[in-house]
């Protein structure tokens, strides 16, 4: 009778763990327009060059255990079709169970003029996610001595628990962004399938759908300097406001922020969160970001999260985030029909 309670507790404990693991949040990076493609399939070929690009966070470093996630991708929009191609890969682990998750993605966009440089774009995307995790290092009740308070190795009873679990699925998201020469509006949904990411077998964990929703406007500050005394271009300024709200099952949060860009310098800031009068934990987060806009093509960011919920950033140690991005026209330019008209969304 001992024996079949410890197996019942041990499976209800992986099956909580997982479900907790499953409902919770995707991956989010701070400078999510520098990572159009994770953000809204319908950006894929929206900057209507070549992209290619990578992203890199580090959450939560002052903790033993902490979560670091990339995405890296390239797109490309092909003139004569009016559609934006692309293939992604996301990844992200979690310490504590070495809980990972890799993907790969392929992304397509078809953009239509609704109006003198209006654009409606949508896109979708189908994806292969593996999912690993390695439960051996996790300690739970039936390992513990009561008489010592030291723990105990795996036992028989624990044979059946797949403690080096894997479990592989497909997935699938939609998008559509509507732009013109000053503002920006776009709204995505992932994981419309919700497909079960359990790693107990017989069991039933849904991912649950992802909305967001984002937007902005851009201003012009007049011009700068000449960059360039052989077309005679002038550095750009302007300002930006932006907004990106996402919901999955009960949490939502919504990032609201500005950015000045002063050629080739690009400066930024954010908060995270849903102001509450309960105080509730999505209260997250005040963003930084200092980045830089080159000329060749070349666009870096660096962006670090002051964590601001309960947490806390000295317990924390906040966010790390860095992107670099690459864009240039690829092919022969003089067999376009027309240059290139680049999306007026925030470069981080």
């Amino acid at each position: 009778m001992a024996k079949s309670y410890l197996q019942k507790f041990l499976l209800f404990t992986i099956g909580f763990f997982c479900a907790l693991v499953s409902v919770a949040q995707d991956v989010q990076f701070s400078q999510f327009y520098a990572a159009p493609l994770y953000l809204n399939p319908a950006m894929t070929g929206a900057s209507e060059l070549t992209r290619v690009g990578v992203n890199y966070r580090n959450q939560w470093p002052g903790l033993d255990h902490s979560f670091n996630s990339y995405s890296a991708y390239i797109d490309h929009y092909v003139y004569d079709y009016n559609s934006g191609i692309g293939l992604i890969f996301n990844g992200n682990k979690e310490s504590l169970a070495q809980l990972s998750t890799n993907e790969v993605g392929l992304l397509y966009s078809y953009r239509l003029r609704v109006g003198t440089d209006k654009f409606l774009r949508v896109g979708g995307q189908v994806s292969y996610i593996a999912r690993d995790a390695y439960f051996g290092n996790l300690v739970f009740g039936s390992m513990i001595d009561i008489s010592t308070g030291g723990t105990n190795s795996l036992t028989d009873e624990l044979q059946n628990v797949p403690i080096d679990s894997r479990h592989r699925f497909m997935d699938y998201s939609f998008g559509t962004l509507f732009t013109t020469n000053k503002i920006w509006l776009g709204a995505s949904a992932h994981h419309v399938t919700e497909p079960n990411v359990s790693f107990v077998e017989d069991a039933t964990s849904r991912l649950p759908l992802k909305f967001s929703a984002q937007g902005g406007i851009r201003f012009d500050l007049g011009y700068g300097g000449i960059n360039n005394t052989f077309t005679n271009v002038y550095q750009e300024r302007s300002i930006s406001f932006a907004f990106n709200y996402k919901q999955q099952a009960p949490f939502n949060q919504l990032d609201i922020g500005t950015q000045l860009y002063l050629e080739p310098l690009v400066l930024g800031i954010w908060y995270r969160g849903l102001p509450s009068k309960y105080n509730m934990p999505n209260n997250e987060s005040l963003i930084a970001l200092l980045g830089v806009a080159l000329e060749s093509g070349m666009d870096i960011g660096y962006s670090f999260d002051f964590t601001t919920s309960k947490l806390g950033l000295r317990n924390s140690g906040g966010a790390h985030e860095i992107s670099i991005r690459y864009t240039f026209l690829w092919g022969d330019e003089r067999s376009r029909n027309q240059r290139s008209r680049v999306n007026p969304c925030f470069f981080y």
